[in-house]
């Protein structure tokens, strides 16, 4: 019995392992910053999945749930800039996090971005290459903008909706 029970979680996790891999294998080449939440959404986690571009942004690499599971190539470039949006303050650069690698040694951290269990994604704004990508809706896809101030007019709409 307790034979039988073993071969039946080997067989999950075995499943689990399969799954994860057969989505982090997919052509990626379709992979932006505007299909970026929904693809780090569709990679099975139990706590989170993100990507972290280190040094020059020109190597990505994926993380599920804490472990290193694939890198893409070409996805951004050092160029990137990432705000976060207060309605009192408006939008302001968010400071890169610091990072450590496998051996401890601090890496220049140059993008990240994640989604937890629920899918919810990191509330920020995503400046690359003069388009302007909003991650701060929960739910919905990234809206695209071509200006600054085309997202400042639609936080302040949104802010005055609330607020009536």
């Amino acid at each position: 019995m307790e034979l039988l029970i073993i071969i039946v979680i080997m067989g999950v996790v075995y499943s689990l392992a399969v799954t994860n891999f057969t989505k982090l294998s997919d052509d990626s080449s379709n992979l932006t910053l505007l299909t970026l939440k929904e693809y780090l959404q569709d990679i099975p986690h139990f706590k989170s999945v993100k990507i972290l571009c280190l040094n020059d942004c020109s190597e990505c690499s994926f993380y599920v749930d804490g472990l290193k599971s694939r890198s893409v190539e070409g996805f951004l470039d050092r160029s990137v800039k990432v705000y976060s949006y207060e309605s009192s303050y408006g939008f302001t650069e968010v400071e890169k996090e610091i990072f450590f690698n496998v051996d401890d040694v601090e890496e220049d951290l140059c993008f990240s971005y994640s989604v937890d269990v629920n899918g919810v994604g990191d509330q920020v704004l995503v400046e690359f290459k003069d388009k302007y990508y909003d991650f701060s809706t929960y739910f919905s896809s990234t809206l695209l903008y071509n200006s600054m101030q085309e997202v400042i007019k639609d936080k302040e709409t949104l802010f005055q909706e609330v607020m009536r």
